[in-house]
Parts: C-alpha cells; sequence; structure tokens
C-alpha cells in the first residue's frame, strides 16, 4: 500500500538523520475505502492524488502548529505492506479523516518511494494558509479562500536520493 505521510522540512530533517520517519503509529493518508466512497472514482491514479492532497493539507496543520518551521508543505510517499496501516473505523465517515490511516511501527526512509515538497515561490501562500487554518476551519470562507489558495501551487516531486539537498 501506498502511504502519504505529512511533513515538514525540519521533520524531514530529522527523518534524514534518523533513517526513519518515526517509531509509530504514525498518522499517514491512503487510498481508504472512505476515500474511494468520497472521491466517486476507479482511477487509482486519481484516488492517489486525492490521498497525496489530504496529507499535503495535513502537512499545512503541522505548519500552522510550529511557526519556526519553513512554509513548505512536504508529504513522503512510501510503501508498506497492507497490514502496516489501518483507517481507524470510528473516524472512517469523518470528513477530516477521509483517507487517513496510522502506520505501525518505524517507517524506515529507506521504504520511501519519493519526497513532495512545495517550490520556494509557494512559501508566501503557504504562509498565508496557515495562518488562516484556524479561522477556515471555523467556517470563514475567506480564510477558506485563502487555505485554499495553497492548494493551487503543486508539490514538486523528489527522488529520495534527493532529500540531503532538501534539508
Amino acid at each position: 500500500m501506498r502511504v502519504y505521510v505529512p511533513l515538514t522540512l525540519s521533520g524531514l530533517a530529522e527523518a534524514h538523520r534518523a533513517g526513519e520517519l518515526g517509531a509509530g503509529p504514525l498518522v499517514a493518508y491512503a487510498v481508504t475505502p472512505a476515500l474511494r466512497e468520497w472521491y466517486l472514482s476507479d482511477d487509482i491514479e486519481e484516488l492517489e492524488y486525492a490521498a497525496l492532497n489530504r496529507a499535503a493539507l495535513a502537512s499545512l496543520r503541522l505548519l500552522a502548529a510550529d511557526a519556526a518551521a519553513a512554509r513548505r508543505r512536504v508529504v513522503v510517499a512510501a510503501d508498506v505492506p497492507d497490514r502496516a496501516a489501518a483507517a481507524d473505523p470510528d473516524r472512517g465517515l469523518d470528513p477530516a479523516a477521509l483517507g487517513e490511516v496510522r502506520v505501525a511501527g518505524p517507517l524506515p526512509l529507506a521504504k520511501a518511494a519519493a519526497v513532495h515538497v512545495d517550490s520556494a515561490d509557494a512559501e508566501a501562500d503557504v504562509s498565508a494558509a496557515a495562518e488562516a487554518l484556524a479561522a477556515a476551519d471555523g467556517g470563514d470562507d475567506d480564510a477558506q479562500f485563502v487555505v485554499d489558495g495553497a492548494e493551487d501551487h503543486e508539490l514538486l516531486w523528489y527522488a529520495t536520493q534527493e532529500i540531503p539537498n532538501l534539508v
């Protein structure tokens, strides 16, 4: 199963030093039955892209909680055995938890398939989105517009060999 782990650049740097994304359980995003039902598509590429975008939003939440982090969303795509990732059945239909899974145990960085990171030109929009996130969650339409502005920036794809250059 392909999972998408939300991080920050400082979190990626720590994972690079440690050689793993964490001891687990880790919150990640994947193509779950609830995500399939919500997205209404059988195209696996579209579903994977939806899971990646859910992880990018989770990365934005990490940035909102850490004012010192560089204002770039980071998502690590990794392959894990199907039994290593499980959705919480109690949150399956919660819109905030669509695609969310817990990855048990440590996730070695060697299992990463790719890293997705905002380009430097997205930093202003990502920073504004991180600041507006709480208001958007509270129903403020103007704040939601700002948060959606970050989503206008596609995350760039990097090979895992490029991680040292990113951090």
